[in-house]
Order: C-alpha cells, then structure tokens, then sequence
C-alpha cells in the first residue's frame, strides 16, 4: 500500500553531516587559488635588501661611541669599537652588496655585533644618567645636551638594529619569505595598493620605527604584533624618556 502512494521519502541527513560537507567544500576553494591572484612581497621570495643603509648606520653608531667623554666609556675606550669594526668588516665582506645569503655565522656576528654595541651605550647611558643624579655631570649645558644626544642617537640605532635583526627572522629570511607572520605590521602591509608589489621594510623603515618610537614613547604607524617586539618597544621607550628627562633638566639647570 505505501508503496502505490509515491517515492519512498528518505530522512534528512544528520545536520552534522551538512556542516562537514560545507567545511570541505570551504577548503577545497581555498585550495584552488586563482592564477592572478599573488602573495604580497612580504609573503614570498624577493631580492635581498642592500647593504649600505645598515653600515652607515653602524659606522654612525661606532663614531658617536668613540666620540664621548672618557668618564663615559667603557675602558680601554678602543676596545669595543675595534671589536665592532673588526665584526662589521667581516660581514661587508661575506655580503658585500645585498643581504641575501643564509649563513649562520654572519647571523651569529651580526647579533654579536648589535650586542655590543647596545651593551656600551647600555653602559654609557648608566654612566650618564648617574652623573645627572649625582649633579656631576658636566658645568656647561652645550656639551651636556651634546653627549646626551650622542648617546640617545645611539640607542636609536642600536634599537632599530634589534628590530631589524629579529623581525620575521631577519633580512635574510624576510627576503626568502620564510615566515608567515610578521612580528612588526608596516602600513604598506595593510594597505598593499599604496606600495609597490615588491616592497619590503628594509633598515631604513626599522630606523624610523626606532626613532618614532624615541620620540613619541609608543608606537606610530608601526604596529608590534608579537610579544618580543612590544617589550622591546617598551624597554626603548623607557630608555629614551629617562634620558631625555634627566639630560634636559640638569641643562636647564645649568642655564639658570
């Protein structure tokens, strides 16, 4: 009887069921990317970036070290910026023209070399700054605010050089696009119809995030994703407003 009165009607599928064929259809799309559509520059292998921005930056940074007042640096006063020089020649000669070549070692001694160069403004900033509250930092405000800009320019460097060395791994695995997400969220990465298709952050983007960072405490159009780029953010920006605060005072001081 059931039979003569139509097609047997068969029961929904199980709802789960339902969802789980959506979410494979969902994957499969993803899967299938169209031709046209490409990975940003920073998702993908691009040229290495040039080498000069970050020397003249490091060289920058040895001469104001060897610039400063003896009662500010680390003794012998040749040591360190010998050491730095020694690195850094080193590494111009592995890659002289673009940053592009894996290799351990010159990872290893360009980290060497930006801990040594942190470790004596690091010194002579602790120097200065306990000159200032121990009211012995110099008689005259011109060669106090002179010192004071030598050794906060050399953070600048020094912090840019940190960021620069750690985000996504490095120049060279930025260049090569090894990792997926970027531990520092340029704008041109947001917005990537505003740049070129092959732009990359290279030192001088890292070196204006250090000194935005300097000057305005926090960050500006750079934002830290990962955990190790806020504190570092964070230690920089403490850095700089304890010195600045310090310096300008005792100058005004002076002046009065």
């Amino acid at each position: 009887m059931d039979r003569m009165n139509g097609p047997e009607q068969l029961p929904p599928p199980p709802r789960h069921h339902v969802w789980y064929g959506l979410l494979h259809r969902a994957e499969a799309a993803a899967e299938r990317v169209p031709a046209n559509v490409h990975l940003p520059a920073w998702r993908r292998h691009t040229r290495g970036e040039q080498r000069w921005p970050v020397t003249v930056s490091i060289v920058a940074a040895i001469v104001l070290q060897f610039v400063l007042p003896d009662e500010l640096a680390l003794l012998p006063r040749y040591l360190m910026p010998a050491l730095e020089t020694a690195l850094l020649i080193g590494m111009v000669i592995a890659n002289p023209v673009r940053i592009e070549r894996p290799a351990r070692a010159m990872r290893l001694a360009s980290i060497v070399l930006i801990l040594l160069i942190s470790a004596a403004n690091a010194i002579s900033a602790v120097l200065l700054i306990r000159a200032l509250l121990r009211g012995t930092a110099g008689s005259s405000a011109a060669p106090l605010l002179a010192t004071g800009a030598a050794v906060w320019a050399t953070n600048v460097i020094a912090f840019a050089l940190w960021y620069w060395e750690f985000d996504r791994g490095g120049p060279v695995h930025r260049a090569h696009g090894t990792f997926q997400y970027p531990d520092l969220m340029f704008p041109q990465m947001v917005t990537p119809n505003l740049a070129a298709p092959d732009w990359e952050p290279w030192f001088v983007d890292y070196l204006y995030l250090a000194f935005t960072n300097a000057t305005a405490f926090s960050p500006t159009d750079v934002m830290p994703l990962s955990r190790w780029a806020k504190l570092t953010m964070l230690v920089q920006s403490a850095i700089s407003l304890s010195m600045g605060v310090l310096v300008i005072a005792r100058a005004v001081n002076i002046l009065k």
